[in-house]
């Protein structure tokens, strides 16, 4: 088998890892918003257990670019796609620490009564798992039109944030006793547009993948 051979299947392992990291990331926040809904406890508690495995997916997909690099000492163009596989696996690899998060925020709130409605949460959590999904099409297919749609897409996501921050912020204004319940609910807010910004990330080395340009997706738009 040639050097070539042995890199071009080396490099579809890399996109299987990555995409299974999206496939698990993806799953871990709309368990996390699950868990919440419902205020399962045992639940948030298997996400959190369960965050090492996109963890040591991020190791292997490292293990492979660097045993890689010195091994093949690839063009550039291959250089290129090798050190994308290690900044996407990194930006999913804290989407599922997000999702941890929110798992804990659950954890926090424990069975406690809502003390104001949480519907606008899952709405968020809708559209950036849109996010998720859109980006691992974009990467698989190296589309770089949907790369740039989904920075439109956190647009949406950062409107939502804010409207919800705010109105969380009047809710602890009417409810003191209720405020460290609220706090929770404005943190998972919090991680949910953080989970946006990783996907744009993502979005932003999708284009540099294809067109090799850095480019900031967050005034494109």
């Amino acid at each position: 088998m040639s050097n070539r051979t042995q890199f071009d299947e080396q490099l579809v392992s890399l996109k299987e890892k990555l995409l299974e990291m999206v496939y698990q990331s993806k799953h871990a926040i709309d368990q996390s918003i699950i868990a919440l809904q419902s205020q399962d406890l045992e639940l948030a508690k298997l996400i959190i257990s369960q965050d090492k495995e996109i963890n040591e997916l991020e190791k292997e997909i490292n293990d492979i670019v660097i045993r890689n690099i010195v091994k093949q000492q690839p063009v550039a163009s291959d250089l290129r796609r090798l050190m994308v596989a290690v900044k996407i696996s990194s930006d999913i690899e804290r989407v599922g620490d997000l999702a941890v998060n929110i798992a804990k925020s659950t954890l926090f709130i424990g069975k406690e009564p809502f003390h104001t409605s949480t519907d606008a949460i899952p709405q968020m959590a809708k559209v950036v798992q849109k996010m998720l999904s859109d980006s691992l099409t974009a990467y698989h297919e190296e589309n770089i039109q949907s790369a740039y749609s989904i920075a439109s897409t956190d647009d949406t996501v950062d409107r939502m944030y804010g409207e919800t921050i705010q109105y969380l912020l009047a809710q602890m204004a009417l409810r003191p006793d209720a405020v460290p319940q609220l706090t929770q609910l404005a943190f998972i807010c919090r991680y949910l547009e953080r989970v946006g910004d990783h996907v744009t990330n993502i979005a932003e080395n999708i284009i540099y993948l294809v067109k090799g340009e850095r480019i900031d997706l967050n005034f494109q738009v």
